[in-house]
C-alpha cells in the first residue's frame, strides 16, 4: 500500500502525516481486544505509572503476541514507511502507550531521535514512528502534541529527565520549546479508532496528562533503516531491539483473519 506524492510531500514538509480511519473497525477490534490481557501481565516490559498501578507503556508486545506481530508486518504500515525512509527497515522499538483515565501522566517535550542517539548510538535520523489509535483521541484524553516542521532543526540539545515520570527521557528545555512553538505553532491530531499517524524521529512532540474519565491507547512502531542500525546496546533488548532483519509485509487481511477466530 502506497502513499501519494502529495502525502509524501506533507510528511517531509510538516514532519508528520495523519490518516483518519486508516485501519478498519474489525481490525481495530482485534487490536483493542488483545490489550487487556497484555496490560494485566506482570512483566518487565510493562512500565507502570508512578502514581498508580496502571500501565504507562507495554514494550515489545510484537515479540510474544500474535495480534501485534501481524500488525508490524501489515502493508498499511510497511508500505508507507519504506517510502518515507527510502530503504529497508527493521523495528527499533515497539510500544503500546496507555493514557489511563485520570492517571495517565505527561510525556515531556522531546525528540525520539535525541534518545535513540544518546542511549542507543543510532548514527543518523533515518527513522520514524508509525502509530495507530485504539481509542478515539480527543482534546480531553491526552492527545499527542506536535510542533510542525521542528524536524528541520536537526537534533536539539536535551537533558536526561529521570525524575518526572516512571520512564526516563531526554527532554527539551522550556525556552527552546517556546521558540519553536512561536515559529511553528502546536497541533494535536485527533480522530477515531483506527486513525494512523506517521511522524519523523526528529519531530518535537509530547502529550499532556489525562485528566478526563476517558482513557486512550495508542500503538507506536518505531522503524529504522537497516543500514542505520544502532551501535550501543546498554538498554534492555525489549526497549531497543537488536534484530536488524528487514521487515517483509504480510497480506492485507492479516489482521482481519484473526477477527474470525476470536
Amino acid at each position: 500500500m502506497k502513499l501519494t506524492d502529495t502525502q509524501l510531500a506533507q510528511f517531509h514538509d510538516e514532519g508528520y502525516l495523519f490518516l483518519p480511519d486508516w485501519f478498519r473497525p474489525d481490525e481495530v477490534r482485534v487490536l483493542k481486544g488483545a490489550v487487556p490481557a497484555i496490560f494485566a501481565q506482570r512483566r518487565p516490559e510493562n512500565v507502570r505509572e508512578k502514581t498508580g498501578d496502571v500501565v504507562r507503556t507495554a514494550f515489545a508486545v510484537h515479540t510474544y503476541n500474535e495480534v501485534f506481530r501481524r500488525l508490524v508486518h501489515h502493508p498499511k504500515f510497511l508500505g508507507p514507511a519504506e517510502q518515507m525512509l527510502a530503504g529497508q527497515i527493521y523495528i527499533h522499538q515497539f510500544k503500546i502507550n496507555g493514557k489511563a483515565a485520570f492517571d495517565g501522566d505527561v510525556w515531556q517535550w522531546h525528540q525520539d531521535y535525541g534518545t535513540w542517539a544518546a542511549d542507543d548510538d543510532m548514527p543518523e535520523p533515518r527513522a520514524m514512528n508509525l502509530a495507530v489509535f485504539l481509542d478515539e483521541v480527543t482534546e480531553f484524553n491526552g492527545p499527542l502534541f506536535f510542533i510542525p516542521r521542528s524536524h528541520r532543526k536537526g537534533k536539539l540539545g536535551a537533558g536526561h529527565d529521570v525524575t518526572t515520570t516512571s520512564y526516563p527521557l531526554w527532554t527539551i528545555d522550556h525556552d527552546t520549546i517556546a521558540r519553536l512553538a512561536n515559529e511553528g505553532g502546536i497541533v494535536a491530531p485527533k480522530g477515531p479508532p483506527g486513525s494512523a499517524l506517521f511522524f519523523h524521529c526528529n519531530l518535537v512532540h509530547g502529550s499532556p496528562p489525562n485528566m478526563s474519565p476517558w482513557g486512550r491507547e495508542i500503538v507506536y512502531v518505531s522503524l529504522n533503516r537497516v543500514d542505520n542500525a544502532i551501535r550501543r546496546f546498554k538498554r534492555p533488548e525489549w526497549i531497543a531491539h537488536r534484530d536488524f532483519t528487514p521487515l517483509t509485509a504480510m497480506g492485507p487481511d492479516c489482521l482481519r483473519e484473526l477477527a474470525h477466530t476470536r
